[in-house]
C-alpha cells in the first residue's frame, strides 16, 4: 500500500501544472540559514497568548478568562514587568531568558476584515488584496535568493502545500502518516517499468532519490530518540511530528532551507479557559511543537529565525460563552538562535476606552509585513528590491523592522 508521504515525494515530483518534470533534489543548499513560518490557522487570541496584565482596563475587559500576575498560582511567566507568557507557553519561556526569542505584540498584516479564509490568504500570498495572488510570499522569496540550481530550498509540512510556498519554485513536501510503509523495491519496480518514458522516468527517479534522503534523515533521527529499551514514542500531535520532522530535514546537510508549516484550533468562540482548558491545550501543543523543531535543528538553531503567526487577533472583551470572537490586533514570535530576543517589541496602543480599533478589538500598532522583510533582507539575504516590488508588492509602507536580528 503506497502512502502518502511516498506519493507526495515521488510522484509529486511532477509538476501538475504543466507535467513538466522536476527535480527533487537535496544537494548543495544556497545558504546555511535557516527559516520557518509556523501559521497558526484559527486566530490566536494575544490577548491570552500574551497578556498585558499591566494594562490597568486588562483585567476588567477578559473577566473569567483573565489570568494571574507572575508568582500566583497559575500566574503568567514574566516578560519584563508589564507583558506574561501564558503558562502553557512555558516551554518557550526559557528561549526568551536566552534572548532566542522575541515577542511582538499588537500586530497584523495589512487585512482589516474578519473571514479566517480572506485573512488567511492575505497573509500568505502577501497582497494587499484577499485572493489577488495565486502564489505565496514565500515562494516569491525562494525565486529571489541566490540561485539554487535544481536544489529544492522548500519545505511544506502537512498533507498540502501552503498558499505560502505555493509559486514558480517547486518545493518538496513531507507529512506524517499512520499508513503501512510500502514493499521494499516497490517503487523502484514502477520507476524501471517507467524508466524508458521521458517524462515519468526522470521525475521517478529524481523522487525516489528525495524519498532515500528523508527516509534517512528520519530514521537517523528516530535512532537518537530511540528509548532505551523500546521504538521511539510517537508524537502526541500531527504538528509535532512534523515540526520533529522540519528540525531534522533543514539540519541535513543536503535538505531544505525554509520551511512552512501550520496547527489548527485557535478558533476560541467558545469555553475559551484561562490558565487550563481549550486555548491552553494548543498552546501547550504549540510550544511543544517548537521545542522539538529546535531539538531537532540542533547546531543549525544557531542559524534559524521562527516566525509564527495568525490570520488575526480576538476581541478584547469575553464574549457570553466564554470565549472571544474574531478581531484584529494579534501577538506573534520571533525564535531561533539568529534572534536579538529576549524582549517584547510593540508599540503598545492600550485597552482603555477609545483605544480599541472599531472598539473592540486590540488596535495593530505593526505590521506583519515589516518583521517578515527585515528576516527576508538581513537573514534570508533576499536583495531589498525584490523584497519590495516582488515579495511584499503594494506594501511601501511597511518597512522592514530593525533591530530583530542578532548582528
Amino acid at each position: 500500500m503506497l502512502t502518502r508521504r511516498h506519493v507526495l515525494s515521488t510522484l509529486g515530483a511532477v509538476s501538475l501544472a504543466g507535467l513538466a518534470p522536476t527535480r527533487l533534489a537535496w544537494a548543495a543548499a544556497p545558504t546555511d540559514r535557516r527559516f520557518v513560518l509556523i501559521i497558526l490557522r484559527g486566530a490566536l487570541d494575544g490577548l491570552a497568548a500574551v497578556p498585558p496584565y499591566g494594562d490597568p482596563d486588562y483585567r476588567r475587559l477578559r473577566g473569567t478568562i483573565a489570568l494571574a500576575e507572575p508568582g500566583q498560582e497559575d500566574g503568567v511567566l514574566d516578560l519584563g514587568g508589564r507583558f506574561g507568557l501564558h503558562p502553557a507557553l512555558a516551554p518557550l519561556h526559557p528561549y526568551y531568558q536566552r534572548g532566542e526569542m522575541l515577542v511582538l505584540h499588537a500586530v497584523s498584516s495589512g487585512y482589516r476584515g474578519r473571514s479566517h479564509f480572506d485573512g488567511q490568504d492575505v497573509l500568505e500570498s502577501g497582497v494587499v488584496t484577499p485572493h489577488g495572488a495565486r502564489d505565496g510570499w514565500v515562494n516569491r522569496a525562494l525565486a529571489a535568493m541566490p540561485a539554487s540550481g535544481e536544489v529544492r530550498t522548500g519545505l511544506a509540512l502537512g498533507q498540502t502545500i501552503p498558499l505560502a510556498l505555493r509559486g514558480a519554485i517547486p518545493v518538496a513536501s513531507w507529512a506524517p502518516t499512520d499508513m503501512p510503509e510500502v514493499e521494499p523495491g516497490l517503487m523502484r519496480t514502477i520507476a524501471q517499468m517507467y524508466r524508458g518514458d521521458p517524462l515519468l522516468g526522470p521525475a521517478l527517479d529524481e523522487g525516489l532519490k528525495g524519498q532515500s534522503f528523508a527516509d534517512q534523515v528520519m530514521n537517523d533521527g528516530d535512532r537518537m530518540n530511540q528509548a532505551p529499551n523500546g521504538p521511539p514514542a510517537p508524537g502526541r500531535q500531527q504538528f509535532r511530528q512534523a515540526a520533529a520532522a522540519a528540525g531534522r530535514l533543514l539540519a541535513a546537510e543536503g535538505g531544505a532551507r525554509v520551511a512552512v508549516l501550520d496547527v489548527g484550533g485557535w478558533d476560541t468562540h467558545a469555553n475559551q479557559g484561562g490558565a487550563r482548558g481549550r486555548l491552553a491545550g494548543v498552546l501547550q501543543v504549540l510550544a511543544d511543537g517548537v521545542n522539538d523543531l529546535a531539538q531537532g535543528l540542533g547546531p543549525a538553531w544557531g542559524k534559524t529565525v521562527v516566525l509564527v503567526a495568525t490570520e488575526f487577533g480576538r476581541t478584547v472583551q469575553i464574549n457570553g460563552t466564554g470565549g472571544t470572537d474574531h478581531g484584529t490586533g494579534a501577538a506573534a514570535f520571533l525564535l531561533g538562535g539568529a534572534v536579538a530576543g529576549g524582549k517584547v517589541l510593540t508599540t503598545w496602543p492600550g485597552l482603555g476606552a477609545g483605544r480599541l480599533f472599531e472598539d473592540r478589538d486590540l488596535m495593530p500598532t505593526t505590521d506583519l509585513r515589516s518583521v517578515a522583510k527585515a528576516v527576508l533582507i538581513e537573514h534570508l539575504r533576499v536583495p531589498s528590491s525584490s523584497v519590495e516590488t516582488k515579495v511584499f508588492p503594494g506594501a511601501g509602507s511597511a518597512t522592514p523592522t530593525r533591530g530583530l536580528l542578532r548582528v
